[in-house]
């Protein structure tokens, strides 16, 4: 294993990558591009070709996101500012606009595909040819399920059933079926993560921020969303050049909550170089948590208000050297 690491590590300086490798990846989520009458889930055209900038000229090393993965499985270091990619829903602009400028730009990036409404060649969506021709280009593709439903509230049956459809019209029309999952919303639980390994993916992603890093379950990776509101330049510089705050035992184990509102929320630091007392902890919705630390590694995290039904995204940050912020978020759903 030591003998392989230094390889890797040489062959990456000797393609002028930076020398200092890391377990992390910064994912970005897009959605749309350029479909300025919808702000919240579109970039502007001039945003994305700024983006393009800012990660070449930040050194941002943009990699597949299955290469990501596999490091994460198999203990293989990654570069320093490794980025990568990632479009959900098979909007049609992802395919005129966003790929044109990333191919030109030498970036890969995995596209999130629900299949109903490719099937139903519902307007605004790319057809099943486009896919194909992404695919052919070296675009991975992932699944998105079958109808884009909030899974945590359908029925188990329903929830395999989206998975198991979903993974035959893959394979129907592109050979193959995906092994890369993103939940709809970024809305999965215990239940759904356990689903989507039983229905053969290799990992699974969510639409909270944070840095993915090898240490944390691959079937609930965190992506940085990016749209009109969050997609100036210094968002893009912040988030793929973040760095990890690795932890374990969070509470509630389970994002998605049943039973107890507001839940004790928490988990615990595993770095000793990541200081509790430093972090800043933010709800959506504008709850103002209250945050605690527990001896030197055990944060613990209280709203003072139940949650509302749906989402509700946690994020706690610390600055870190060199100007690159440290971060990590869950994202809890309430029925």
């Amino acid at each position: 294993m030591m003998i392989l690491r230094f390889l890797i590590l040489w062959v990456l300086i000797g393609i002028g990558v930076q020398a200092r490798a890391a377990d992390s990846a910064s994912i970005l989520l897009y959605h749309r591009f350029a479909e300025n009458d919808l702000p919240s889930t579109s970039v502007r055209l001039e945003q994305l070709d700024a983006h393009i900038n800012t990660l070449r000229e930040t050194g941002a090393q943009v990699l597949p996101l299955a290469q990501i993965v596999e490091a994460f499985e198999k203990d293989i270091p990654l570069p320093d500012r490794a980025v990568a990619l990632s479009v959900d829903d098979a909007f049609l602009s992802a395919y005129t606009i966003a790929w044109p400028r990333w191919r030109d730009a030498g970036y890969s990036f995995t596209l999130f595909v629900a299949t109903e409404a490719v099937d139903r060649k519902l307007p605004g969506y790319m057809t099943w040819d486009q896919i194909r021709e992404l695919r052919d280009a070296g675009v991975t593709i992932g699944s998105q399920t079958t109808s884009h439903p909030h899974l945590p509230q359908v029925s188990d049956k329903k929830l395999a059933e989206e998975l198991a459809y979903s993974n035959r019209r893959f394979k129907e029309e592109l050979g193959h079926r995906p092994n890369l999952i993103a939940y709809p919303y970024g809305e999965a639980g215990v239940r759904e993560w356990r689903a989507a390994k039983a229905a053969g993916f290799k990992a699974g992603f969510g639409q909270h921020s944070g840095v993915a890093h090898g240490a944390e379950d691959r079937f609930y990776l965190p992506r940085f969303s990016l749209n009109e509101q969050y997609g100036d330049v210094a968002r893009v510089k912040l988030v793929s050049g973040a760095r990890p705050i690795p932890v374990t035992d969070w509470s509630p184990a389970d994002p998605v909550l049943t039973n107890t509102n507001p839940p004790p929320f928490g988990f615990t630091l595993t770095d000793p170089k990541i200081k509790g007392d430093r972090l800043s902890c933010y709800m959506s919705h504008g709850i103002q948590p209250v945050v605690s630390l527990l001896g030197n590694s055990r944060v613990e995290i209280r709203s003072p208000d139940p949650l509302p039904a749906g989402r509700t995204r946690l994020n706690c940050t610390l600055p870190g050297r060199e100007g690159r912020w440290h971060w990590v978020g869950r994202q809890f759903f309430a029925k």
